[in-house]
């Protein structure tokens, strides 16, 4: 019995000293680049991210079975009246009734299936939509109204032509064979026999490509001659791919600045677009997806021109497909539409780092990876700079924040890019589209330039 025990004390020893062996964390990495021999690069990065800090590291799958990635993402939300379809397209209380409408998007990555999602997020009544075909324009042009011969195919809904959307919600079409490069053009060409009985409809006004509309059913004509040019993307809020069993989307919240204001029309110039040029091109990253989910005078806090960033966030990131990553470059909206004063600065500032506080919560416990970015500078903007400075001291206090507070998984410093290292409070000249906030495609590719490519490896 005696030695039983003395058995049965070995056995279980030696289990726990293998227990603690499994638990116990390698550390030596971090100790060498801390100290002991490592550079003071190393030692920077470590005191930066810490490990429930650092770059996401892609998981391996469990197959190798292509799924479903969001491509491409238009932020849905009400169409103001100038930004409504131009007569004869709107009437009173009839939108796009027997109209054609042909819009094309721009790729981020490609897969040999794809699905198209159409949005009735704020209209008025249900959206009938008769037909749908997708083809790859002519030349490759984005906001081409022609369209390659023989490239059209139809899309469906639960196998049929038409679909009608109940309002506030959203539709996915049925699987379709069609093959979508990575930073291509896709056309998608709609035709509403009923049109939409309201003036309440879905929109992104700032796609900064061009849409054409045109009497009648032309949806799967060559081209559309005489058709009438609009800059805006209406009801069609997404594209998704089957990609590789590593394939992953980061989602972007912001305004103006990533909706791409001062960027070429048709020229898909935007730093999220750029951003997405330079993964395809890099190793390990060629299978990221970026998702644009801003809007012009988007707001953290309140709604503005679209709902505001908390009220959205469900929508328009947790419910995308494929998001591993988001990335937040939200804020000056609130700071400039706040009152320029101490006590409505400092309320504004707390506000927002709550908020952001809440965003990354709710993404981690989705398992998605959250990036700040600070927000670049607005000194000599008419609207947003005043002359006691109190907004550009709450820009600074909220990106000192950012940076410093450990609460993102990582910093992306846009502020550092794009100011003016003689006045940081105002933007680079050469970036400067004139009104001291906006930047042009100079700035926009200075942003892309400076997001990290290992946050995606």
């Amino acid at each position: 019995m005696k030695r039983w025990s003395s058995v049965l004390n070995l056995i279980v020893a030696g289990a726990l000293a293998a227990t603690a062996a499994v638990v116990s964390p390698d550390v030596s990495g971090v100790r060498q680049a801390a100290g002991g021999g490592g550079s003071a690069a190393a030692a920077a990065q470590v005191s930066q991210e810490t490990p429930s800090h650092r770059p996401a590291k892609r998981k391996k799958p469990r197959t190798v079975t292509p799924r479903w990635v969001n491509s491409w993402t238009a932020m849905p939300q009400l169409t103001e009246p100038h930004n409504m379809p131009p007569a004869p397209f709107t009437r009173d209380g009839l939108v796009l009734a027997d109209s054609t409408l042909r819009q094309t998007v721009h790729t981020t990555i490609g897969g040999e299936r794809l699905r198209l999602r159409f949005s009735n997020a704020f209209g008025g009544t249900v959206l009938p939509i008769t037909s749908v075909e997708v083809a790859l324009p002519r030349d490759g042009e984005a906001g081409a109204p022609a369209i390659r011969p023989g490239s059209s195919r139809p899309v469906t809904f639960h196998g049929k032509p038409s679909v009608s959307i109940p309002v506030g919600a959203q539709m996915v079409s049925d699987p379709l064979d069609f093959a979508v490069a990575p930073g291509s053009e896709l056309t998608v060409t709609m035709y509403l026999k009923e049109g939409q009985a309201s003036n309440d409809i879905t929109s992104h006004p700032g796609s900064r490509t061009t849409s054409h509309l045109l009497a009648g059913d032309h949806t799967g004509a060559a081209d559309l001659p005489g058709a009438t040019r609009t800059d805006h993307w209406y009801f069609l809020s997404g594209l998704e791919v089957t990609a590789g069993g590593t394939a992953a989307a980061v989602a972007v919240l912001g305004d103006s600045l990533t909706d791409g204001r001062g960027s070429t029309t048709n020229g898909n110039d935007r730093w999220p677009d750029l951003l997405a040029e330079r993964l395809r091109a890099g190793k390990g990253t060629s299978d990221v997806a970026v998702l644009n989910q801003a809007a012009g005078g988007n707001r953290v806090l309140q709604d503005g021109l679209g709902p505001n960033a908390l009220a959205r966030m469900d929508r328009d990131v947790l419910a995308q497909s494929g998001v591993a990553w988001l990335i937040v470059l939200e804020g000056v909206n609130d700071i400039g539409t706040a009152e320029a004063a101490p006590a409505a600065q400092r309320a504004v500032v707390d506000r927002l780092i709550a908020a952001y506080d809440q965003i990354v919560t709710r993404a981690h416990a989705q398992d998605i990876r959250v990036y700040g970015a600070t927000m670049p500078p607005f000194g000599g903007n008419e609207m947003y700079d005043d002359p006691a400075g109190h907004r550009e001291a709450s820009r600074q206090a909220v990106n000192a924040w950012i940076r410093d507070s450990g609460r993102f998984d990582s910093v992306i410093d846009f502020d550092a890019a794009t100011r003016d290292p003689r006045q940081p409070e105002r933007l680079l000249e050469k970036y400067d589209t004139g009104d001291h906030l906006h930047l042009n495609p100079a700035g926009y590719r200075a942003m892309a330039d400076a997001v990290p490519a290992r946050l995606f490896r």
